[in-house]
């Protein structure tokens, strides 16, 4: 006799993408599902874009994250998005990527938050590991040779994804930022799509 299972209960089902990661440096914790919308959920979809294969495209108002595969489809991740998200749009490359990366905030974030002087780039940023900003994996965009410091990145936060945070740049959960990361090339194209209601946060 199948038992009388409400849908949403079967929604909190945790598929196995979203399963922990024991192996990793940092033993990566399992998503909490219920803390994150399905809709938000890694997912391989039908995306007609005029942009090539190995394209990513960071749709900052949908939340949404595409990475272009051939033959009119796209692997789509959920993201967060953090004031530092909103600063920068365009055209761009993801430069290089790196693994359990160390944090080194920039120096004018610094002098508004002189908390964070211990992980200054002076003082060799903030060691790697699960409470690091910038998770288990990151992406760094470059623009005509120069760092925008805008990044893709990891996070424990479930509950940030599809959300807007008051902090970092763009996070998607650490399971989809190591699946991101194992799938997308150096050099691979980069398109930001601005949020219209937050241009006065874009950088001139």
């Amino acid at each position: 006799m199948v038992p009388n299972v409400a849908p949403a209960a079967l929604k909190a089902v945790r598929p196995p993408m979203y399963d922990a990661l024991p192996y990793e440096q940092f033993p990566v914790p399992a998503v909490n599902i219920a803390k994150l919308d399905e809709r938000f959920w890694r997912a391989e979809i039908d995306y007609e874009t005029p942009e090539k294969p190995g394209t990513l495209i960071v749709d900052t108002p949908a939340k949404y994250l595409y990475h272009v595969k051939s033959g009119g489809r796209a692997t789509r991740y959920g993201i967060g998005v953090g004031r530092d998200g909103f600063s920068w749009a365009g055209r761009a490359i993801m430069a290089y990527r790196r693994e359990w990366p160390r944090w080194t905030p920039p120096d004018e974030m610094v002098a508004r938050q002189p908390e964070l002087e211990p992980y200054s780039i002076a003082n060799g940023g903030m060691l790697p590991g699960l409470r690091n900003p910038l998770g288990a994996r990151a992406l760094y965009i470059h623009k005509d040779g120069k760092d925008t410091l805008y990044r893709i990145h990891g996070s424990p936060e479930e509950w940030s994804i599809g959300k807007e945070v008051s902090s970092g740049c763009i996070r998607l959960v650490n399971q989809d930022i190591i699946h991101l990361h194992d799938n997308v090339r150096d050099g691979s194209p980069i398109v930001v799509i601005p949020d219209p209601a937050k241009k006065h946060l874009l950088a001139v």
